[in-house]
C-alpha cells in the first residue's frame, strides 16, 4: 500500500500488503485472545482504556502529523482529531461499568431476573479514510471495553494510520492480540465475514460498501452496525441569528475538506432572509484558508485524493450544465496538490448531482424556500438520513422541527457533530445501528437473561 500525499502529490511511504494466510492467523489469534480478555474484570479492561488515553496525549503530534501526511487534514483539525480520541476512551474509561450494568426485571417471589451484557468475540471494522483515528477509535474504544476484541480494516491510503493505532493500544498495555490492523484490500473482507471466527462487523463508508458487508454477514447471521453517507440539510429559519448560521454553516461545510458524511451539504433557507444569509454565507466561505495541511493558520486542505477530487468536480460541472449558479469557487486549484476551493451553488435544478447525490468535498448547495413546511419537506428530499442541523431564536419551534426531520440526529443551533455522551447514527441511505454512549456499546453484546431461582 502506497501512501501519497495529497498536498504534493509524492510518495511517502509504502506497506506491505497482508495476504489471505495473514487474515487467517489474524482470526486465530483473535480467537485466542477473546478467550482471556472477555474474562477480564471490566475494571481492569477501564483502566487498560485509559491508559490508551494517556498514549493517545503523549503522542497527539506524532499521529496527527501521519493523518495530515496520509490523506490531507489540516494539521490543527488532526490535532483536534486525537484529542477527540483521548475523550472517547476517557468516556468509556469512566461509564462502561455503567452502560453495562445488569438490568433487574420483575419476577417471581424468591427468584432474580436479570440481562446482562457478555462480549461476542471477534469483531471486523471496515473503516473509512476521512477521519482515520475517530472513526477508529468510536468503534474500539466501547467494543473491547465491553470485552469483544477487534480486527481492523482500514481505508487503502491511510495505513500508516492503521499501523500507528494498533500500538497505541499495546503501548497502553493491551493483550497483544486484543486489536489487530490488517493490511488488506477490500476482496478479503468477504472471506472474512463468512469465516464462522468472526461474530460482528461495523462498516462506516459508501452506500455500496455497506449493502455488500451487510448482505454477506445477514447470510451469515452476523451483526452489523452501519453508517454510511449523508447529505445533511443546514436549515436556517427566518428568526435566525444569521451571523450565527454563517459563520458555523461555513465552518460545518468545509471542516476536514469537506470530506464528512455529517457534513452541511445542502442549505435549506427561509425566503425572508435568504439573500442577506447567502451574503453572509459567501463571505465566511471566501474568508476560509486554503493551503498546506501542515500550516496551522490552513482551514481547508486538499482533497484525501486527486481521484477524489476529479470526481466531486465532475458532481459540480454536471450540477452547472443542469442549471446550477457557482456563486465562489467551482474549478480545481491551478496548484501542486488537490485542492479545491471552498465553494457554494445556488439555482440548484431537481435531481442534479447537488441536489440528489452526497459532494463529499467542500461544495454547498443553498436553496429557498417560502416557509419551514417548505423548509421541512426540502430537508427531507433525499435518499439519506444522517444528521441535519436547525436554526432559529425560538427554542420550541426548533425542537418540533426537529422531530419531523428524518435523520438519525438533529442539532438546533449547532452543526452536526458525534460526542461520546449521545448516541450517533442515520436512518434510510445512511445506516442503521447507533455508535457511542450506552447505545453504541451495547450493539455487539449478548443481552442475556439469567434466571435463579
Amino acid at each position: 500500500m502506497d501512501v501519497v500525499n495529497p498536498a504534493t502529490g509524492e510518495q511517502e511511504a509504502s506497506y506491505e500488503e497482508h495476504t489471505a494466510d495473514d487474515v487467517d492467523a489474524a482470526l486465530a489469534r483473535a480467537t485466542d485472545a477473546f478467550d482471556s480478555w472477555r474474562d477480564r474484570p471490566l475494571r481492569e479492561r477501564e483502566e487498560l482504556l485509559a491508559s490508551a488515553a494517556d498514549v493517545l496525549r503523549e503522542n497527539t503530534r506524532e499521529y496527527a502529523e501521519i493523518m495530515t501526511r496520509e490523506m490531507g487534514k489540516p494539521i490543527s483539525q488532526a490535532v483536534g482529531e486525537v484529542e477527540k480520541c483521548a475523550w472517547v476512551c476517557d468516556h468509556y474509561a469512566e461509564y462502561a461499568d455503567t452502560y453495562l450494568e445488569p438490568e433487574h426485571h420483575p419476577s417471581p417471589p424468591g427468584t432474580t431476573v436479570k440481562t446482562v451484557h457478555d462480549p461476542l468475540g471477534p469483531v471486523l471494522a471496515v473503516m473509512p479514510w476521512n477521519f482515520p483515528f475517530w472513526q477508529v477509535f468510536r468503534f474500539a474504544a466501547p467494543y473491547l471495553t465491553a470485552g469483544n476484541v477487534g480486527l481492523l480494516k482500514h481505508a487503502s491510503n491511510v495505513p500508516g494510520c492503521a499501523v500507528a493505532i494498533e500500538e497505541v493500544f499495546r503501548e497502553a498495555g493491551y493483550p497483544e492480540d486484543a486489536f489487530q490492523s490488517l493490511l488488506i484490500p477490500s476482496d478479503l473482507v468477504g472471506d472474512m465475514l463468512e469465516d464462522d471466527r468472526l461474530r460482528a462487523a461495523t462498516l462506516t463508508g459508501s452506500g455500496p460498501a455497506g449493502r455488500a458487508v451487510a448482505s454477506t454477514a445477514g447470510e451469515n447471521l452476523k451483526k452489523t452496525v452501519l453508517e454510511l453517507g449523508g447529505s445533511d440539510p443546514f436549515v436556517v429559519l427566518d428568526d435566525a441569528d444569521l451571523d450565527a448560521a454563517a459563520e458555523t454553516g461555513a465552518w460545518a461545510r468545509n471542516q476536514n475538506g469537506g470530506q464528512s458524511c455529517i457534513a452541511a451539504k445542502r442549505f435549506v433557507v427561509h425566503e425572508a432572509v435568504y439573500d442577506e444569509f447567502l451574503d453572509r454565507l459567501l463571505d465566511e466561505f471566501e474568508s476560509l484558508t486554503v493551503g498546506d495541511p501542515m500550516d496551522e493558520d490552513t482551514d481547508v486542505g486538499p482533497q484525501a485524493r486527486q481521484g477524489l477530487l476529479e470526481d466531486l468536480h465532475g458532481q459540480v460541472q454536471a450540477s452547472v450544465d443542469a442549471g446550477a449558479t457557482v456563486l465562489t469557487g467551482g474549478e480545481p486549484l491551478d496548484r501542486e496538490g488537490a485542492y479545491y476551493p471552498p465553494t457554494v451553488l445556488t439555482d440548484v435544478p431537481e435531481g442534479c448531482p447537488a441536489d440528489s447525490e452526497e459532494l463529499f468535498g467542500p461544495v454547498a448547495a443553498v436553496y429557498s424556500v417560502p416557509d419551514e413546511e417548505a423548509a421541512v419537506e426540502t430537508a427531507n428530499d433525499t435518499q439519506f438520513g444522517l444528521g441535519a442541523s436547525v436554526w432559529t431564536e425560538d427554542r420550541e419551534r426548533g425542537d418540533r422541527l426537529a422531530r419531523r426531520i428524518d435523520a438519525g440526529c438533529v442539532y438546533v443551533n449547532q452543526l452536526v457533530k458525534s460526542d461520546p455522551r449521545v448516541p450517533f447514527g442515520g436512518v434510510k441511505e445512511s445506516g442503521y445501528g447507533r455508535e457511542l454512549s450506552g447505545a453504541g456499546i451495547r450493539e455487539f453484546v449478548n443481552r442475556k437473561t439469567v434466571w435463579t431461582e
